[in-house]
């Protein structure tokens, strides 16, 4: 897999830097800070997942250091992207483990970037792909047991980009193939899922699912393209968080005539540039 070294950008001024957070696992994050005035300027704060359905993919991968350093020029935030171990060589949850370990050190202000320029008032949660799977049940678990902090940050935000969710049932809309591939990569990479693709953290919306009105946040944004097989469960999803009882806003944004990631995989395009200006308006409330 081709990587990019961290460093300064000079295009958009953005610097970015990798830290070691558990020696342990060898977890690692890359962390982003945009040009700011002033050592007391504070800013929202973003920990990013990537994708690659939990087989490949990582922080350093130059579609996602494209697309958080170019994320973090546009939306001046700080940025943790997390990196995570794979399966099938790391079976989940190492993924999740090592995701929560991320988010618990990004909120703990660890890292001088993040305590001089990091507002934890204003914290969110984005991910791609797989990386919007682990970033819905981030947001599930903060909901469920908090999380461990001298002072408990605010998350403010959920950014689910074209993420990953499957189920036992196939929806009436879903592509038959796919939906059979993605639940038997699922069954290798978690053979320790409770339900097969009813397990909760695939199938949000299975029985015995923690309850969605639980998720972390006032604010919830999931982008879909209508090319993606994985579509269809995008806004259903959304209609579940309403009718959970959740009192937080959703909003489903769908890109006609576009398929999976095409955002980072072509992020010049005018509607790549369209996704990044609703993620960009939704981190700034607008």
């Amino acid at each position: 897999m081709e990587t990019v070294p961290a460093g300064f950008d000079a295009d958009t001024g953005v610097a970015s830097k990798d830290v070691v957070i558990d020696v342990a696992t060898g977890a690692t994050v890359r962390l982003y800070l945009p040009p700011v005035q002033g050592a007391t300027t504070k800013l929202p704060v973003v920990v990013f997942f990537h994708g690659g359905y939990f087989i490949v993919g990582s922080a350093r991968e130059p579609m996602y250091h494209r697309y958080v350093n170019s994320l973090v020029a546009r939306a001046r935030v700080v940025a943790v992207s997390a990196d995570y171990r794979l399966a099938p060589e790391h079976p989940l949850p190492a993924a999740y483990d090592d995701s929560w370990a991320a988010l618990k050190w990004a909120v703990s202000g660890a890292d001088q970037w993040l305590s001089d320029h990091g507002d934890l008032g204003r914290v969110f949660l984005v991910g791609i792909s797989a990386g919007g799977n682990i970033a819905h049940n981030m947001a599930i678990s903060v909901g469920v047991s908090g999380l461990p902090a001298a002072e408990p940050p605010r998350i403010e935000g959920v950014i689910l980009l074209h993420p990953s969710f499957s189920g036992e049932q196939k929806m009436d809309v879903e592509e038959e193939e796919f939906w059979r591939s993605n639940n038997s990569r699922w069954a290798v990479i978690f053979p320790g899922a409770t339900g097969g693709a009813d397990d909760p953290r695939i199938n949000p919306m299975a029985d015995g699912a923690p309850s969605l009105e639980k998720l972390v946040g006032e604010r919830l944004l999931v982008c879909t393209a209508s090319l993606d097989p994985r579509a269809p469960r995008g806004p259903g999803y959304c209609e579940a968080v309403r009718a959970s009882g959740w009192r937080g806003k959703v909003e489903w944004f769908e890109t006609e005539g576009e398929d999976h990631g095409f955002f980072v995989l072509n992020p010049g395009s005018h509607k790549a540039v369209e996704v990044m200006d609703r993620v960009v308006a939704f981190l700034a409330d607008q």
